[in-house]
């Protein structure tokens, strides 16, 4: 018998790769991250490779910044699109 954490870890990467073009990243946010993270962050938009993620302030930037690579190597395993970057981007920050 399979474990229910492996079997559901395949649903779970089936699903997202059958998403629309542009989606899987998206959608993958809230697994790489955990729920925790996913309250108080939003995933923004997917183009060229980078994932932009808002988050509520710069210290929360600041964090994830340090845990970017585990978030990409989570989210590329789940993804048929390769994201090359995760943008953290601050609420209400005007953009550069």
């Amino acid at each position: 018998m399979e474990p229910a954490g492996s079997a559901l870890e395949k649903v779970v990467a089936s699903g997202l790769r059958r998403a629309a073009p542009g989606e899987a990243p998206l959608l993958a946010w809230p697994i790489a991250c955990g729920p925790a993270v996913a309250e108080r962050t939003e995933a923004l938009d997917f183009h060229d490779g980078i994932l932009r993620i808002q988050v509520p302030d710069v210290g929360w930037r600041s964090e994830l910044k340090g845990l970017a690579a585990n978030y990409l190597a989570v989210i590329n395993r789940y993804s048929r699109e390769p994201v090359k970057r995760i943008e953290f981007v601050v609420a209400g920050a005007k953009p550069q």
